[in-house]
C-alpha cells in the first residue's frame, strides 16, 4: 500500500528523465508512419490522401483514449494503469508490424494510438509529485521528452526502413515499449486515486470542467489549433521531400525529425518562464513565431534554408505555447488533474487529426502552397483566440 508520504515525495531527477523518455517512446508510436507514407501508398497501391489516413486514425484513436481512458488516472492507481497501457501499445505495434493488408495496419495503429495515452497519465502524475515551485520545469522536461518522441520517431522510422523494411520500426518499437513497461513497473512511484466517482460520472465531469472553466476552454481551443498547425506541416512533408523539389530517400526524409527535435529545447525554458510569472510572454511570443514559421515554409520548395528555419521556428513555437497552456490549466484543480489533462489533450489531438486530414487534402488539391495557406490561417486564428479573451479580462 502506498503511503501519503510516498505519494507526495518529490520526483528525483532520474525519475523525471525516465518519465520523459517513457513519454517520448510511447507517444512515438503515433508517428512512425509519417515518413513512410509514400512507401505505404506504393506498397498498398493507393493514393496519397488514402495513405494519409494511417496518421489520422492514430490521432483519432489517441483523442478517444484521452477522453475515455485518461480520466481513470483520478480513479485508479496510476502506476498499474500506465504499465497496462504500455503492454497494450506493444500489442498494437506487433499487429502493425505483421500487417499484410492496409486494414490490419489501421487496426494496429488504432490500438497503439489508444494505448499511447499513457503519456497523458504520466504528465499529471508527475505534476502531482513535483514540488509546486518546480512543477513547470518538471512538466516542461517531460513534455520535451514527448516532443522528442514525436520528432525522433520520424528519424528512427526512416533510418530503420532504409536498413530493413517499413515493418522494422514497428518490431523494434514493440520490444522497446515492452522493456519500458517492466522498468516502469519497478521504478515508477505509485499513486492512490483521489476520485471515487463512477465511470460515467467521471467521464461526465470532464465535459463539466470544459463547461465550467473558461480558462480551460480557451487553452483547450488554443491547444487544438497548435497541434493542427503542427500536423499540417509534418503530415505532407514526406511527399514534398520525396517529390521533384528534393527527391530525397526515405532515410534522408527521416533525418528531418532531428532538425525539428531542436524545438524540444524550448520546453524546459518555457516551463521555467511560466514558473516565474512570464507565461503571457511565452504564449504570445510563441503564437507570433508560429505565424512567422509559415511565412518561411512557403519558400520550402525552392529553399532548403527556409525549410530548416521554418521547421525550427514552428516546433519551438508549438512546444512553448503548449507547455504554457499546461502550466496554466494545472493550477485550476489539483484533485482533477487527470480529467483536466483529458479535456485539454482530447481537444489537442482532435485538432491534430483535423490538421492531418486537411493538410492531406490541401496537398492533393493545391500542393505545398495550399498547405502553407492552411497553416497561416490556423496561426492567425490561434492569435485571435489568445488575444481576444485577454482583452476582455483586462
Amino acid at each position: 500500500m502506498t503511503t501519503s508520504a510516498s505519494v507526495h515525495r518529490p520526483l528525483s531527477q532520474g525519475q523525471v528523465l525516465l518519465l520523459a523518455a517513457a513519454t517520448g517512446v510511447i507517444v512515438a508510436s503515433n508517428y512512425y508512419a509519417q515518413p513512410l507514407l509514400q512507401i505505404l501508398a506504393d506498397v498498398f497501391q493507393m493514393d496519397a490522401s488514402r495513405a494519409g489516413w494511417v496518421v489520422t486514425v492514430a490521432q483519432l484513436a489517441y483523442a478517444t483514449g484521452l477522453l475515455l481512458i485518461v480520466p481513470l488516472g483520478d480513479r485508479l492507481e496510476r502506476r498499474r494503469l500506465i504499465v497496462g497501457l504500455f503492454v497494450l501499445a506493444a500489442v498494437g505495434l506487433a499487429i502493425s508490424a505483421s500487417a499484410g493488408h492496409f486494414a490490419q495496419l489501421l487496426a494496429g495503429t488504432a490500438l497503439a494510438g489508444l494505448s499511447a495515452v499513457a503519456a497523458q497519465v504520466i504528465v499529471p502524475h508527475a505534476a502531482t509529485l513535483a514540488s509546486p515551485e518546480h512543477r513547470g520545469r518538471v512538466v516542461g522536461t517531460i513534455m520535451a521528452g514527448l516532443l522528442l518522441g514525436i520528432l525522433l520517431a520520424r528519424t528512427a522510422s526512416g533510418v530503420l526502413a532504409g536498413i530493413g523494411s517499413w515493418h522494422t520500426i514497428y518490431w523494434v518499437a514493440c520490444a522497446v515499449v515492452l522493456l519500458l513497461a517492466l522498468v516502469l513497473a519497478r521504478v515508477l512511484p505509485a499513486h492512490q486515486p483521489t476520485a471515487s466517482l463512477s465511470y460515467p460520472r467521471l467521464i461526465g465531469s470532464v465535459l463539466a470542467l470544459l463547461r465550467d472553466e473558461p480558462v480551460l476552454r480557451q487553452r483547450s481551443l488554443l491547444g487544438a489549433l497548435l497541434f493542427a498547425g503542427f500536423s499540417v506541416f509534418w503530415t505532407p512533408l514526406a511527399f514534398l521531400l520525396a517529390g521533384p523539389a528534393y527527391g530525397y530517400s526515405i532515410t534522408t526524409i527521416g533525418v528531418f525529425g532531428l532538425i525539428g527535435a531542436a524545438g524540444a529545447l524550448a520546453a524546459s525554458g518555457a516551463g521555467k518562464l511560466s514558473d516565474r510569472g512570464l507565461g503571457h510572454w511565452v504564449a504570445g511570443g510563441g503564437l507570433v513565431l508560429m505565424l512567422l514559421s509559415w511565412l518561411l515554409l512557403a519558400f520550402a520548395p525552392v529553399s532548403l534554408a527556409a525549410l530548416i528555419s521554418g521547421v525550427l521556428l514552428l516546433d519551438i513555437a508549438v512546444q512553448a505555447v503548449h507547455i504554457n497552456n499546461q502550466s496554466v490549466i494545472y493550477q485550476l484543480d489539483e484533485g482533477a488533474r487527470s480529467r483536466i489533462t483529458s479535456a485539454y489533450m482530447t481537444c489537442y489531438f482532435i485538432g491534430g487529426a483535423s490538421g492531418s486530414a486537411l493538410s492531406t487534402l490541401a496537398w492533393t488539391r493545391f500542393g505545398w502552397w495550399g498547405v502553407c495557406v492552411l497553416g497561416c490561417v490556423i496561426a492567425v486564428i490561434g492569435l485571435l483566440v489568445y488575444c481576444v479573451p485577454a482583452r476582455k479580462r483586462r
